[in-house]
C-alpha cells in the first residue's frame, strides 16, 4: 500500500477547505523573523500568529500569540502552577512535528499534536498571518474564521 504524506502546507489549506474558510495565501522567499515574515506577506507584524512550543513540565504545549509581542513566561508558569518551563529544542521541535522554527503554524488537534493556547492579542486584529508548515508558505485569513475552527484555550501570556 502506498502512503502519500501531504506537505503541512497543503494539509492546512485541505482543513481551510473543509471548513469553508476564505484564506489567502503567499509564497515568498524564506523568512525567519517575525518581522521579515510580515513584510514578505505585506501585512502589519501584529496580525502575525507566532507559535511557540514550550516544554510545561514534561508536556510540550503550543502557545500563539500577536508576532508584535513576546511570551511572559512567569505568566504561563503561574497559569500551570509550575517552576518548570522552556522553549522546545530544534530538535524537539523536529521530533514533535517535523517542522524547523519560524514554520510552526498556529493549529493543534488535528494539524499538530499539541494543546493549544491563544493569548488574547491574537483577537485584536480582524486577521490572522502564519508561516504554514515551511519558510516560504504563509496563509492569512480571518481571525473570526480562525476562532472558530481551532480548540483552543484562550488566556493572556504574552508581554505587553
Amino acid at each position: 500500500m502506498l502512503v502519500v504524506i501531504m506537505p503541512l502546507f497543503l494539509t492546512i489549506c485541505s482543513f481551510l477547505d473543509e471548513h469553508a474558510v476564505q484564506y489567502r495565501t503567499v509564497h515568498h522567499a524564506p523568512t525567519f523573523t517575525s518581522e521579515e515574515s510580515a513584510r514578505a506577506r505585506g501585512e502589519d507584524v501584529k496580525i502575525g500568529g507566532k507559535a511557540i512550543v514550550m516544554k510545561i513540565d514534561n508536556v510540550f504545549k503550543l502557545f500563539v500569540l500577536s508576532a508584535s509581542l513576546k511570551v511572559d513566561s512567569k505568566k504561563i508558569r503561574e497559569r500551570f502552577r509550575v517552576k518548570s518551563i522552556r522553549f522546545a529544542t530544534k530538535e524537539e521541535l523536529m521530533e514533535l512535528t517535523g517542522l524547523v522554527p519560524g514554520s510552526v503554524p498556529p493549529f493543534g488537534q488535528p494539524i499538530l499534536p499539541l494543546e493549544l493556547y491563544i493569548d488574547h492579542s491574537i483577537l485584536e486584529n480582524e486577521k490572522i498571518a502564519f508561516n504554514a508548515g515551511s519558510l516560504t508558505d504563509s496563509v492569512i485569513l480571518t481571525t473570526k474564521d480562525y476562532l472558530s475552527i481551532v480548540q483552543a484555550d484562550r488566556f493572556l501570556f504574552s508581554a505587553q
